[in-house]
């Protein structure tokens, strides 16, 4: 018997020093991106501000189509009751009696003087309210341009701050990878839009709801964005929360959709490649909808600003993001 113990000892040795196999399933290394950490919160910092600055762009365009509609309203307005009550009668209304008693001294005859004087008296009964109109809508004309005004400021303000933020993540993404990609086919948005604020702004939130895929935590529009996805038919192994000292793993805004059924394994190819090109395709076609930062698939990464760029991760599959779609949410 002492032969046998000797030998299962020394495979337990050898397990112990080996290790057990991982499982197929198994999460990417938190830090297996291959980006250093600095550089990737410096990358999805400038991404973030990116889309802030477009958020806040589209909002000042849409506020301008709606200015302009009220005062382009308004301006058409001004003009019907012009036609009704007649230039001078404004001009008479909007300067006070003085300009009234004038134009009564300008009469060239008693008669003439009684006419205007009576003219000047039935404007005043029959066409008063046009005239408080006609003031009231001219005030609110310019209230309405220095809106308009305001907001294209705002706009080419925002405009400034998205060509800035551009030219910076183009900078880091050139320290993270080298240069512009083909990425994959997108097809037509059929997520269902997350929830915005009335200016069409983006709500803040917190990791505040369960995790379904781990024992963490995810933000309402991440876990709106999981729920799409499966909802779309992308049903493999995901993992989404994570511990961790930067990323948006550890603050519940992003998920990792694994290329093969079973989970994380080698580099994806064949079925699970053409998965994965789906699911990213997808996530891209509804990013406006479901609020995405950033898209990282098979050596690439997608941002709004600057579309595809190639990534370098650490030569792992999962630091190259070979075998799993790894989405980021705002």
């Amino acid at each position: 018997m002492r032969p046998m113990r000797r030998l299962l000892a020394l495979l337990a040795a050898v397990v112990l020093v080996l290790g057990a196999p991982n499982p197929a399933h198994a999460d990417p290394d938190p830090d297996g991106s291959g980006a250093n950490g600095t550089l990737q919160d410096q990358f999805a910092a400038t991404a973030k501000a990116y889309a802030d600055a477009k958020s806040k762009l589209d909002t000042a365009l849409a506020r301008q189509e709606q200015f302009r509609a009220q005062l382009a309203a308004s301006n058409a307005r001004i003009v019907e009751l012009s036609d009704q009550v007649g230039l001078l009668a404004a001009a008479v209304y909007r300067s006070g009696p003085a300009s009234t008693f004038a134009v009564m001294l300008d009469s060239t005859s008693p008669d003439e003087l009684v006419e205007r004087a009576e003219a000047l008296r039935q404007l005043s009964r029959t066409e008063d309210r046009q005239l408080r109109e006609l003031t009231a809508v001219l005030d609110s004309a310019d209230q309405q341009q220095a809106a308009l005004d305001q907001e294209i400021t705002a706009a080419k303000a925002q405009t400034d701050e998205m060509a800035k933020r551009k030219a910076q993540l183009q900078h880091t993404l050139d320290q993270l990878g080298n240069g512009p990609t083909a990425g994959v086919p997108i097809p037509a948005a059929s997520a269902e839009p997350v929830p915005r604020n009335p200016d069409g702004s983006l709500p803040n939130e917190s990791c505040s709801l369960k995790d379904p895929t781990t024992s963490g935590c995810l933000t309402p529009r991440t876990l709106h964005a999981l729920q799409q996805a499966r909802k779309a038919g992308f049903t493999h192994y995901t993992a989404c929360f994570r511990n961790g000292t930067w990323g948006e793993h550890p603050l519940g805004r992003a998920c990792d959709f694994a290329a093969a059924a079973g989970g994380f394994g080698g580099i994806a190819g064949g079925s699970d490649r053409d998965y994965g090109n789906r699911l990213a395709g997808w996530c891209i076609a509804n990013a406006d909808r479901l609020g995405v930062l950033y898209v990282i698939w098979y050596h690439q990464v997608w941002t709004p600003a600057i579309g595809w760029h190639y990534y370098r991760g650490d030569g792992t599959p999962s630091g190259d993001h070979m075998n799993h779609v790894h989405l980021s949410e705002r």
